[in-house]
């Protein structure tokens, strides 16, 4: 490292539904300190951004204790996020529309602020840093209480105003289950760990401990209720996956969260059903997410830098991946 970047560092700030998880980030994105404290959106959209206003000045304070020169703060936000416009569109779990969230931060923290999307950003930090870092068409999903997706493509990412990425509404069971955003059928109503638990306890009449819970059973060999909900599931995801390797090809999709947690379990009976669904498309390789749940917030710490300078952290100049062997 340079000498005159010792002690240059970023404020990173991923902000969920229950918790936000905080960093400072040198130059190599290696954590100098990092925080947790829970979302208070019980109270209200006003009492989400103060609080957050109030993590970046903490973490602002606890640099200059330690001699760090902060060059600015990266935050990110789950919903629609319009990056270029610098606003949060709309967020159904923090409960703020067109939200004019970068400048109200700004002015809280007297610090600049690049405002991002935690889906994306933690995509980007996938594509940078973990699973996918080689590979310029990517899709990174993370399968939890919903299913989201960041999209790059030819090594850039594809926002659409904030709109991009939807994955969880692409409808694969027509006349299904309602879907919380008003149409039926949607992913998310069949493959989100919720869905996956609940068709469970659905079917069985029993209790189960969220998607986890019915992996265990499936991985015991003796639930046929445990068998059918999980195989469904993988057919939707499946289902989903050949539309996205038909419209945009890509190399390789993360899979994240917390379903992606049950491994082989998933992995292994996704990439046959996708294999049975695709003909001359290209061939994704599904892989784990390789950042677990700071993937946002070091998304949020490249967002910065690039902000404050240009510089990309870390990684390398992506390279053109060989297709995948099946």
């Amino acid at each position: 490292m340079r000498d005159d970047f010792v002690g240059d560092c970023v404020i990173a700030l991923d902000v969920g539904g229950t918790a936000m998880k905080g960093a400072l980030l040198d130059r190599e994105l290696k954590p100098l300190r990092t925080v947790r404290r829970a979302t208070p959106r019980r109270s209200g959209p006003e009492a989400v951004v103060a609080e957050t206003a109030t993590v970046l000045r903490d973490l602002h304070r606890s640099a200059a204790t330690r001699e760090l020169t902060v060059h600015g703060a990266g935050v990110v936000v789950p919903g629609i996020v319009d990056e270029e416009n610098r606003t949060a569109v709309y967020s159904a779990n923090l409960g703020w529309r067109d939200l004019p969230l970068a400048a109200l931060l700004e002015d809280a923290s007297g610090l600049p602020v690049s405002l991002g999307h935690d889906v994306r950003a933690g995509g980007a930090a996938e594509c940078r840093l973990g699973a996918a870092r080689d590979a310029r068409d990517v899709w990174f999903v993370p399968v939890g209480t919903g299913i989201s997706a960041a999209v790059f493509c030819d090594g850039r990412p594809v926002r659409a105003h904030g709109y991009a990425g939807e994955l969880g509404h692409v409808v694969v069971e027509p006349d299904g289950e309602p879907c919380s955003c008003g149409a039926r059928g949607c992913l998310e109503t069949v493959a989100s760990a919720a869905a996956i638990a609940a068709a469970y306890s659905a079917r069985s009449g029993r209790r189960v401990d969220g998607a986890a819970g019915v992996g265990a059973l499936l991985a015991q060999g003796d639930d046929p209720d445990a068998r059918a909900v999980w195989d469904r599931a993988v057919d939707a995801l499946a289902t989903a996956f050949a539309t996205v390797a038909a419209l945009l090809a890509p190399e390789v999709v993360v899979l994240g969260g917390g379903l992606a947690e049950a491994g082989a379990l998933l992995l292994d009976p996704l990439r046959a059903s996708l294999a049975r669904r695709l003909t001359f498309q290209r061939r994704p390789e599904l892989v784990p997410a390789a950042l677990g749940d700071m993937a946002g917030c070091l998304g949020a710490g490249l967002a910065a830098w690039r902000a404050t300078d240009g510089a990309m952290p870390l990684g390398r100049p992506a390279r053109e991946r060989p297709e995948a062997a099946s």
